[in-house]
């Protein structure tokens, strides 16, 4: 557990960073240095959560997950099999944004390239909200734990809310200053 939480709350410190910024009305740069540490940090705790997780409902036989035959709580339309598969999805996506997270990639890829690929963080953010969520029931977490998962999760959206607010808002008072 503490690699999930730790993991996401380092993924939602990366992604209020630029918001953050923009509501400080500092410079935004597509990249720096401290967010891309932070995300690599969120990446790898993450993957370690997904290997640690891996190993605890079915003693270490880490496919029995994913194919329904060797396991029957597997992809099938119940909390545990649409946890662990969301899951996956999630850190799949988490490698790949730590492939892509560096100078080389940045430079190889062209920076729109790159950005429309690192904005693939708001749907790993997503997932790993819905799988963190449908495990909150699935392990009978309590109270305490669900409301620090319920708090971040909302902080992390009132501040992704509020950094796009203040981009619509300076966009709008760029267009206005163009026309005069």
């Amino acid at each position: 557990m503490a690699t999930a939480y730790v993991a996401l709350i380092f993924l939602g410190w990366t992604l209020a960073l630029g918001p953050w910024n923009l509501l400080r009305r500092h410079a935004n740069p597509v990249s720096f240095d401290f967010r891309r540490d932070v995300g690599i940090w969120s990446g790898l705790l993450a993957l370690l959560h997904t290997g640690v997780g891996l190993t605890v409902h079915l003693r270490g036989r880490m496919w029995m997950y994913f194919i329904k035959k060797l396991h029957p709580l597997t992809l099938q339309n119940n909390p545990f099999g649409l946890a662990n598969d969301i899951g996956l999805v999630a850190a799949l996506l988490l490698l790949g944004l730590l492939f892509i997270s560096n100078d080389r990639s940045l430079r190889t890829l062209g920076l729109r390239r790159w950005k429309t690929l690192q904005r693939f963080t708001y749907l790993a953010l997503a997932l790993t909200f819905a799988h963190g969520w449908l495990f909150q029931a699935v392990e009978k977490r309590k109270p305490g734990w669900v409301a620090v998962f319920l708090t971040m999760a909302v902080l992390t959206g009132l501040i992704q809310l509020a950094g796009l607010w203040k981009h619509r808002l300076s966009g709008r008072q760029r267009s206005l200053a163009e026309r005069s």
